[in-house]
């Protein structure tokens, strides 16, 4: 069973880092593109970074490029997303999820399984 167990959230101040991991079980990694999704109080949910199985496909919203990374460990069956220069703004709830091309999940959000417990991001001073 396809299952998805985000981590890694927590405060952090202006201008500070985090990663959150997403650890995958159930099925194969590699043959997924990846993407981090988030829901701030109040907003729909957005697709922040995906990035397609091959690795030759990316998306990221204008708010986080050049901030924000997406990785994968194909081998330890998890997913990163390394957040720099954080902004109050960015604080969330971060989802991550699996899809086919970067259209799809994080225009469409069309997604394989269900959504995640999700991990709690707050920046604040």
């Amino acid at each position: 069973q396809l299952q998805l167990v985000e981590s890694g959230g927590g405060l952090v101040q202006p201008g500070g880092s985090l990663r959150l991991s997403c650890a995958a079980s159930g099925f194969t990694l590699e043959v997924y593109g990846i993407g981090w999704f988030r829901q701030a109080p109040g907003k729909e949910r957005e697709g922040v970074i995906c990035i397609n199985s091959a690795g030759t496909s990316t998306y990221s919203a204008d708010s986080v490029k050049g901030r924000f990374a997406i990785s994968r460990d194909n081998a330890k069956k998890t997913i990163y997303l390394q957040m720099n220069n954080l902004k109050p703004e960015d604080t969330a709830v971060y989802y991550c999820a699996l899809g086919t091309t970067v259209q799809a999940m994080c225009i469409n959000q069309n997604i394989f399984g269900s959504w995640g417990q999700g991990t709690q991001v707050t920046v604040s001073s």
